[in-house]
Protein backbone atom coordinates (compact mmCIF):
# COMPACT_ATOMS: atom_id res chain seq x y z
CA UNK A 1 0.00 0.00 0.00
CA UNK A 2 1.42 3.49 -0.79
CA UNK A 3 -0.50 4.89 2.52
CA UNK A 4 -2.16 7.83 0.44
CA UNK A 5 -5.29 8.41 0.27
CA UNK A 6 -6.87 9.87 -2.89
CA UNK A 7 -8.41 13.04 -2.10
CA UNK A 8 -11.76 13.95 -4.41
CA UNK A 9 -12.98 17.38 -5.30
CA UNK A 10 -16.33 18.90 -3.38
CA UNK A 11 -17.70 18.97 -6.97
CA UNK A 12 -17.08 15.50 -7.81
CA UNK A 13 -18.19 13.91 -4.17
CA UNK A 14 -22.00 16.05 -4.99
CA UNK A 15 -22.42 14.87 -8.61
CA UNK A 16 -21.81 10.64 -7.28
CA UNK A 17 -23.76 11.86 -3.76
CA UNK A 18 -26.70 13.67 -6.15
CA UNK A 19 -27.24 10.60 -8.78
CA UNK A 20 -26.94 7.73 -5.36
CA UNK A 21 -29.66 10.32 -3.95
CA UNK A 22 -31.48 9.68 -7.27
CA UNK A 23 -31.29 6.02 -7.18
CA UNK A 24 -31.48 5.58 -10.95
CA UNK A 25 -28.55 3.27 -10.39
CA UNK A 26 -27.07 0.78 -7.56
CA UNK A 27 -24.56 1.67 -5.27
CA UNK A 28 -22.21 -0.76 -6.96
CA UNK A 29 -22.93 -0.02 -10.62
CA UNK A 30 -22.09 4.02 -9.23
CA UNK A 31 -18.96 2.69 -7.65
CA UNK A 32 -17.99 0.95 -10.87
CA UNK A 33 -18.10 4.29 -13.04
CA UNK A 34 -16.39 6.62 -10.98
CA UNK A 35 -13.85 3.97 -9.34
CA UNK A 36 -14.90 4.63 -5.31
CA UNK A 37 -15.72 2.45 -2.94
CA UNK A 38 -19.55 1.96 -2.60
CA UNK A 39 -19.19 3.04 1.54
CA UNK A 40 -18.06 6.39 0.31
CA UNK A 41 -20.81 6.89 -1.86
CA UNK A 42 -22.95 6.36 1.00
CA UNK A 43 -21.14 8.61 3.30
CA UNK A 44 -21.12 11.57 0.75
CA UNK A 45 -25.02 10.64 0.67
CA UNK A 46 -25.41 10.86 4.09
CA UNK A 47 -23.44 14.11 4.27
CA UNK A 48 -25.69 15.78 1.32
CA UNK A 49 -28.92 14.93 3.18
CA UNK A 50 -28.23 15.91 5.75
CA UNK A 51 -26.55 19.45 5.02
CA UNK A 52 -29.95 19.82 2.84
CA UNK A 53 -31.81 21.54 5.98
CA UNK A 54 -28.60 23.41 7.03
CA UNK A 55 -28.55 25.34 3.53
CA UNK A 56 -32.31 26.01 3.85
CA UNK A 57 -31.45 27.34 7.49
CA UNK A 58 -28.36 29.39 6.37
CA UNK A 59 -30.59 31.20 3.57
CA UNK A 60 -33.69 32.38 5.81
CA UNK A 61 -31.24 33.44 8.63
CA UNK A 62 -29.47 35.15 6.03
CA UNK A 63 -32.63 36.92 5.02
CA UNK A 64 -33.43 37.53 8.33
CA UNK A 65 -30.44 39.15 9.11
CA UNK A 66 -30.60 41.12 6.02
CA UNK A 67 -34.02 42.57 7.02
CA UNK A 68 -32.67 43.23 10.31
CA UNK A 69 -30.03 45.44 8.79
CA UNK A 70 -32.91 47.35 7.12
CA UNK A 71 -34.49 47.97 9.86
CA UNK A 72 -32.16 49.17 11.64
CA UNK A 73 -30.63 51.88 8.95
CA UNK A 74 -34.15 53.25 8.48
CA UNK A 75 -34.56 53.74 12.25
CA UNK A 76 -31.45 55.63 11.66
CA UNK A 77 -32.95 57.73 9.07
CA UNK A 78 -36.01 58.33 10.31
CA UNK A 79 -33.62 59.86 13.75
CA UNK A 80 -31.91 61.56 11.66
CA UNK A 81 -35.16 63.50 9.39
CA UNK A 82 -36.77 63.89 12.77
CA UNK A 83 -33.69 65.73 14.58
CA UNK A 84 -33.61 68.06 11.17
CA UNK A 85 -37.49 68.63 11.09
CA UNK A 86 -36.87 69.60 14.43
CA UNK A 87 -34.12 72.28 14.02
CA UNK A 88 -35.28 73.42 10.79
CA UNK A 89 -38.89 74.39 12.94
CA UNK A 90 -36.93 76.03 15.04
CA UNK A 91 -35.23 77.99 13.13
CA UNK A 92 -38.55 79.87 11.21
CA UNK A 93 -40.14 79.98 14.24
CA UNK A 94 -42.64 77.56 13.96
Amino acid sequence: MSGKRKRYAAEFKAKVALEAIKGEETLAQLASRYAVHPNLITQWKRSAVEGMAETFTKKFNGIQSDHANTVKVLHEKIGQLTVERDFLAKAFGR
